[in-house]
């Protein structure tokens, strides 16, 4: 039996633990003013572009290679037929976005905790990490597997156009394959991008870029399989990154994180699945808003020219909008390692900097597509119905890419620092009580059609921007600090203790 006073110092412990993270932060804050003071401007911008490309580049590279499997799929369903190019849009912007966003948003709390997991040095959770994600992703994929299965009757409920439907019904089943292998992808991306191991996903992306463009074209020109043939390779594509990802991680590529399966994965599984709905309530708010667009849209007359130009538009964003998912990645990386470092100087920065830079960027693209108008929906369409509904919503697309070049960034941040809950709200708050009433209003009431529901999506962006600028620039960065130490060390002794326990055991 241990003396009362080793049973008091073992009670008291736990409760001296918060206490002794803090100081600690404060004096490594105090080291790092220091260090940090004896540096310029440029010398400090300098290393933390560096750092941030070395993330960004291949991040960006990443989206535009895997987003282009949609526009390539979209440009040769467009060739097909505009019944095929119409189903395709409801399904790619309603139902793959609805899955994407829930998969993706779940995904990165990986991110969350990978990030700051090697930003403190604690390598051996990212492999459990990563595997429990797995787990969570996969379940996940199982509850959402009867939309595909159901699509058709789902959209004709939906009020959607019944000759359409019929058309997405069987696009949908079609993906099923693709479904899961997205929850493979998204995890094995995070995992890797919070090591700074970027080069293994952007070549494997780039790999099924070029593969579905000539696949696609050898099964709808040369064989005439017409929609069954997009699909397949489209399937073929987005598998071959799962299957490479798993390849280098199980086979070295990660020796210091990756040590193997292990069953402690199947452990402490609700924290982590706390944290991964947040993240996917966070992330799924923002990416069905373009996709009420699309189902509001949908109701009006002359649907099919409507919602080919709003998917052409729309699919145009999507480009642009990569580079900044990719700085969202990158900012998440930037974030989460200064904050598992205890270093809330170089987490301000790296915000500061990465926000200047998309943004920089955003108005350079608002700049061209103003100039180029519609013509690039030629790529996507023969039609010059179409053709002239893109170039009369090129003005919206433009201030839309503007406003995108700034609020992906913002969310990085949310998931470098684990504040997924609060962003949730703000997203349902702006997007869903403002933004969506107020384009149905200007859309439908005043007679405005589809400009005037994406103007009175585009306001609800803004005030989600200006609100997270806000919380962003209020936020005491110390205290992120402690809250991401006190996290790690919680989750890291959890999983200490059981080993040590499963190791004392008879």
């Amino acid at each position: 039996m241990a003396p009362p006073e080793e049973e008091t110092a073992a009670m008291k412990a736990p409760l001296l633990e918060p206490v002794r993270l803090r100081a600690e932060a404060q004096a490594i804050a105090g080291d790092e003013e220091e260090e940090e003071g004896n540096k310029g401007f440029g010398r400090r911008l300098l290393e933390e572009n560096k750092k941030l490309w070395v993330v960004a580049g291949p991040s960006i590279c990443t989206r535009f290679s895997t987003f282009g499997l949609t526009v390539i799929s979209q440009a040769f369903i467009g060739h097909i037929g505009a019944t095929e190019l119409a189903a395709y849009a409801l399904v790619s912007t309603v139902l793959m976005r609805f899955s994407h966003g829930i998969l993706l948003g779940m995904a990165s709390a990986l991110d969350t905790l990978c990030g700051q997991s090697y930003g403190a040095k604690q390598y051996h959770m990212m492999g459990i990490y990563l595997q429990r994600s797995w787990i969570i992703l996969f379940g996940c994929c199982i509850l959402i597997l009867p939309i595909y299965a159901f699509t058709e009757s789902i959209l004709i409920l939906l009020g959607q156009d019944p000759r359409i439907c019929a058309v997405a019904g069987t696009i949908g089943l079609w993906y099923i394959p693709s479904l899961f292998s997205t929850a493979f992808n998204f995890t094995l991306q995070m995992y890797l991008q919070s090591q700074s191991k970027n080069f293994v996903i952007t070549y494997l992306a780039f790999i099924s870029f070029f593969l579905h463009l000539f696949l696609s074209w050898l099964l709808t020109a040369k064989f005439h399989l017409g929609l069954a043939g997009v699909m397949l390779s489209m399937i073929i594509a987005m598998w071959i990154p799962v299957l490479g990802q798993l390849a280098f991680v199980l086979f070295g590529g990660c020796p210091l994180t990756w040590t193997g399966f292990s069953s402690t994965a199947f452990t402490d599984l609700l924290p982590i699945l706390k944290l991964s709905v947040s993240s996917g309530v966070m992330l799924c708010l923002e990416l069905w808003y373009n996709s009420i667009l699309v189902l509001l849209t949908g109701y009006m007359k002359n649907a099919e020219v409507a919602l080919d130009a709003l998917s052409i538009c729309l699919n145009i964003n999507g480009w642009e909008m990569m580079i900044s998912v990719g700085f969202l990645a990158a900012t998440g990386v930037r974030v989460a390692n200064e904050l598992g470092a205890r270093s809330a100087r170089k987490a301000k920065f790296a915000i500061y900097n990465v926000v200047t830079i998309s943004f920089l960027i955003g108005v350079v693209s608002f700049v061209f597509f103003l100039l180029f108008r519609g013509k690039l929906s030629y790529v996507f369409t023969e039609s010059e119905e179409v053709a002239a509904a893109v170039a009369d919503l090129s003005p919206l697309l433009a201030f839309s890419i503007l406003v995108n070049s700034v609020q992906p960034v913002l969310s990085g941040v949310a998931v470098g620092s684990g504040w997924q809950s609060i962003v949730a709200y703000v997203n349902l708050t702006t997007y869903y009580l403002i933004g969506i009433p107020l384009g149905a209003i200007l859309g439908y009431v005043a007679g405005y059609h589809v400009k005037g529901i994406w103007i009175g999506m585009l306001l609800g962006t803004v005030v989600q921007t200006i609100v997270l600028l806000f919380i962003i620039i209020r936020t005491d960065w110390q205290k992120e600090v402690e809250v991401a130490q006190e996290r790690l060390q919680r989750w890291n002794m959890e999983g200490n203790k059981r080993t040590a326990d499963s190791k004392g055991s008879p």
